[in-house]
C-alpha cells in the first residue's frame, strides 16, 4: 500500500456480506481507520477478523479532527475513511477531510462498493439514466415544503434519504407538492432482513406508509419520477433546435449541440433526427 494515501472505503449499507474484497484488504492494511461511528465500524471489522486502529470522525468533530489527520497523511500514514454505511461523503461526514487532503497534495483514492442511492435507483422501476440526489429533506415542515416546491419541476428522477421519524410527514408533503399521481418508490431497509420496496403514486404510497406501522421503521430511500410535462417541453425545444442545426451540421453534431443547450437527452434527439 502506498504511504500517505487517504482511501475512501465504501462499506455495506446493511448486509455485511456486501463488502468488497478490496475494501477488506485496504481496511486491514491501513495504518488508521477514520470512522463515523467506531462501534458500528468495529462490528464490520470484527466480522472479518481485522484489528485496525480506529479514530472517530463525525460531523461534530471533523473540523477539529481533520487538520491532525492531514498532518498524519503528509507524514506517510495511510488512512481509510468509512461512514456508518455505504460510500463516504454521501450525506455523511468526510468532505472537509478530503478537501484538506487534496489541498495538501495528499493522494485520495476511492474504494467503491455499496451505495444506497444506486441500490434504490436500480430497484425503483423509474428512469435511472439521469437523476438528482437531494440527500435528507429539511426537518421542519415549512422548510421541507419550500425545498420541495423548488424541486417540483425537476425533470430528472430524484432521490431522497429519510428517517423513520419523518417518513410519514415527508411522503405527505411530497404528495401535496408534487401531486398524488407522481410515480415513486419507497425503499426501506435495503439489503437488510426486512427490506421492502413500495412502488406507485405518491398519494397511494403516503397513505400506505401512514397506515402500516411496520412501514415506518428503519432507514428509507425515496425515489421520485421527474416532472414529465417539463421534460416534454425541454425535449420539444431541443428537437426544434436540432432540426434547425441540421441545415449546417451532421445529425450527430446537431443532436450533440442541441442537447448541450437544451438539456434534452442527446440520444433521443439523434434518433428522432435520423428517423425523420
Amino acid at each position: 500500500m502506498p504511504a500517505g494515501v487517504l482511501y475512501l472505503v465504501a462499506t455495506p449499507i446493511g448486509n455485511l456480506g456486501d463488502v468488497t474484497q478490496r475494501a477488506l484488504e485496504v481496511l486491514a492494511e491501513a495504518d488508521l481507520v477514520a470512522a463515523e461511528d467506531t462501534r458500528r465500524s468495529r462490528t464490520l471489522l470484527d466480522r472479518y477478523g481485522i484489528s485496525a486502529k480506529l479514530v472517530s470522525l463525525h460531523e461534530h468533530n471533523e473540523t477539529d479532527q481533520a487538520p491532525a489527520l492531514v498532518e498524519q497523511l503528509r507524514g506517510g500514514t495511510s488512512i481509510a475513511l468509512v461512514s456508518d454505511a455505504g460510500t463516504p461523503l454521501v450525506s455523511d461526514p468526510g468532505y472537509r477531510l478530503v478537501r484538506m487532503a487534496i489541498d495538501a497534495g495528499v493522494t485520495v483514492s476511492p474504494v467503491p462498493g455499496a451505495s444506497a442511492v444506486t441500490a434504490a435507483l436500480s430497484v425503483s422501476g423509474l428512469p435511472p439514466d439521469r437523476f438528482a440526489f437531494e440527500g435528507f429533506l429539511p426537518a421542519k415542515a415549512n422548510a421541507r415544503k419550500s425545498a420541495l416546491q423548488s424541486l417540483a419541476l425537476e425533470q430528472r428522477t430524484q432521490v431522497f434519504f429519510e428517517s423513520s421519524h419523518r417518513i410519514v410527514a415527508s411522503l405527505a408533503d411530497l404528495a401535496e407538492v408534487y401531486g398524488p399521481e407522481r410515480q415513486a418508490a419507497v425503499c426501506r431497509e435495503l439489503t437488510k432482513q426486512f427490506e421492502t420496496v413500495l412502488r406507485g403514486g405518491l398519494g397511494e404510497l403516503a397513505q400506505r406508509v401512514a397506515s402500516e406501522s411496520n412501514q415506518q421503521k428503519g432507514e428509507f430511500v425515496i425515489v421520485v419520477a421527474g416532472h414529465e410535462a417539463a421534460a416534454e417541453q425541454q425535449h420539444a425545444q431541443g428537437l426544434d433546435l436540432a432540426r434547425a442545426l441540421l441545415e449546417h451540421l451532421p445529425a450527430s453534431q446537431a443532436a450533440k449541440v442541441a442537447a448541450r443547450i437544451s438539456g434534452a437527452p442527446r440520444r433521443d434527439l439523434y434518433e428522432q433526427l435520423i428517423d425523420s
